[in-house]
């Protein structure tokens, strides 16, 4: 499974959900007819997506056996994913950005700077959001900075300092 998402309030009084993507684009996850809800240590559980739609910067959606406000405020912080398989193969160079979410990262000197939190696009290229006890701290995503991306060891190496 890979997390696509996760949601973050019941919308309405009919079982609708908010969800926040970790995808690039918005809309990402309306290519899916199936998402799978859940936490990370627990059982997903799988929902048919009756329908979706983008509203400002979330999808509210219907999932087929969430049927009033209720039921949906029980999903709440729950982790949106699909499975692997059914994702596009990338090349060498490129991650999901749900791949990234999560994962610490270190400079060149070793310094802890936080974890990925999410990813912003700019325009002009990607921008790692991390997170630390300090608060947050904003890094491009770009090939001079980002030395090293570890998906086994969710480790990404930097050339950037924590007072940047």
């Amino acid at each position: 499974m890979i997390v696509m998402g996760r949601v973050v309030a019941a919308q309405g009084l009919q079982g609708w959900v908010k969800v926040q993507t970790f995808t690039e684009y918005l809309d990402s996850l309306l290519d899916y007819d199936t998402w799978y809800l859940g936490r990370e240590n627990q059982p997903w559980r799988q929902f048919k997506v009756l329908e979706c739609n983008p509203h400002t910067k979330v999808l509210v959606a219907k999932l087929e056996g969430i049927a009033d406000r209720t039921a949906a405020e029980k999903y709440k912080g729950m982790l949106i994913a699909v499975p692997r398989s059914s994702l596009p193969q990338q090349a060498e160079d490129e991650y999901y950005w749900s791949d990234l979410i999560g994962m610490k990262v270190v400079n060149l000197e070793g310094e802890t700077l936080g974890t990925v939190e999410s990813l912003l696009e700019t325009g002009a290229n990607d921008v790692l959001c991390v997170r630390n006890e300090s608060g947050e701290i904003l890094i491009p995503f770009l090939a001079k900075v980002v030395q090293q991306v570890s998906l086994e060891e969710k480790l990404i190496r930097v050339d950037w300092q924590a007072d940047y």
